[in-house]
């Protein structure tokens, strides 16, 4: 490879106009030249961009690469220079390694087992009537987000923890100013104080009451206040921003993919493989990164220790050597193995949770509206920016015959 080796030099790529479900192009340009790329952060600083499906895979799976904050001095929209990045936060355990991760992690693992995740769907499935039936009773047009793909997941992970219901309106706003991309850094740290004020206050009354929730349930170990606070402030964030906006996403895609959303009303039995297609092709969690631990060899190349990796979910899952006609949306594909969901020990805690919603909602909204349709044309869809870190659409405008 030696100097021949491609070099990526801006992220985040804007995606082509017109392509709002494919990675941006400059990220399918750097697969095809093969699956690692050098990368150049801001101020200079040297990295990798990882697009291949097995490199990818590998270093999720390698305990040489470090999930830890401080160590990620380097990152695509800001230069630190000098500045020393702090730890990640008691509690917010995707940002390190083990064994510190291991305790928080290992605590939740039973609350979300698939088993315990099928249960809720009852639960879900009366949300989702909820929601289709209001939004019915309104008439069309209406913005998918706000009236479907947002509420329900957010009702569901706010229930399971314990938050509220009257308190799920605030909070779920300031969540979303952490994953717009287009919040101020003042405005970003008002709504992370104004987060972390509401959980010191829910932790402080589960401690003093426990419900039957998650966090009540956590309350009963060894965990301090500030840790409790850290998990929840992981779990209630991620639990609703993700699968919000593959709801939204996703039905946009089956929209745009006719014969496709004809075959999932078509057959109820392919709503398994059809969550399974959407999360590979639409990809929303976009990148991570890692830092290399000690010198490592990867894809031919040495990472240096000390070194930060990017790592590109969306090209992986889009990789021709690892699924045929990748930019294809076929909700009858059998090799799965996407890599949505990560992999390794980070693996998502949430991902039998986001099954079970993606599996009810998206059947029942397109069996109960089967004339629904984009209210406006399609280029007029508005995506959330490419430095958002959960792709997806602003507001999906969508119209029914009454």
């Amino acid at each position: 490879m030696g100097e021949s080796l491609h070099t990526v030099t801006t992220l985040p790529a804007a995606r082509q106009p017109g392509c709002p479900f494919d990675p941006p192009a400059e990220l399918i340009d750097a697969r095809r030249h093969g699956p690692i790329s050098r990368y150049v952060f801001p101020g200079g600083h040297p990295g990798w961009l990882i697009t291949g499906y097995d490199l990818v895979r590998s270093v999720l799976a390698d305990s040489r690469f470090s999930s830890r904050k401080e160590l990620m001095r380097h990152h695509p929209l800001i230069d630190y220079g000098d500045i020393e990045v702090p730890p990640a936060p008691p509690g917010e355990f995707l940002l390190m390694d083990e064994p510190q991760h291991g305790r928080y992690r290992k605590p939740l693992v039973g609350k979300f087992t698939v088993r315990r995740m099928r249960q809720l769907t009852e639960r879900v499935e009366q949300i989702t009537a909820d929601h289709l039936d209001a939004m019915a009773k309104a008439g069309p047009p209406v913005d998918l987000v706000t009236a479907f793909a947002r509420p329900i997941p957010a009702i569901i992970i706010c229930e399971l923890l314990g938050v509220p219901y009257e308190d799920r309106g605030s909070f779920q706003e300031h969540i979303d100013r952490f994953f717009d991309g287009e919040t101020g850094d003042e405005d970003m740290l008002a709504a992370y104080i104004a987060v972390q004020q509401y959980l010191a206050q829910l932790v402080a009354a589960k401690c003093a009451n426990p419900t039957d929730d998650v966090l009540s349930d956590l309350t009963g170990g060894d965990l301090t206040d500030e840790e409790l606070r850290g998990m929840a402030l992981i779990l209630l964030s991620a639990g609703f921003d993700t699968t919000a906006n593959m709801l939204a996403l996703g039905t946009f895609a089956l929209l745009r993919n006719p014969a496709q959303l004809a075959a999932l009303r078509a057959d109820p039995a392919l709503t398994d493989g059809a969550v399974e297609e959407l999360l590979r092709y639409l990809t929303v969690v976009k990148t991570f990164m890692r830092t290399a631990l000690q010198d490592v060899e990867l894809g031919g190349q040495t990472i240096k220790a000390g070194t930060t990796v990017i790592l590109s979910y969306n090209t992986a899952n889009r990789d021709p050597e690892r699924f045929t006609d990748p930019h294809l949306l076929d909700l009858r594909r059998q090799n799965s193995g996407h890599l949505a969901f990560g992999h390794g020990i980070h693996q998502c805690l949430g991902q039998q949770l986001a099954r079970v919603e993606m599996r009810v909602a998206l059947p029942a909204l397109v069996n109960r509206f089967p004339t629904l349709r984009l209210a406006v044309p399609a280029e007029e869809v508005v995506l959330r920016p490419e430095t958002a870190d959960i792709h997806g659409v602003k507001s999906l405008p969508v119209t029914w015959d009454v």
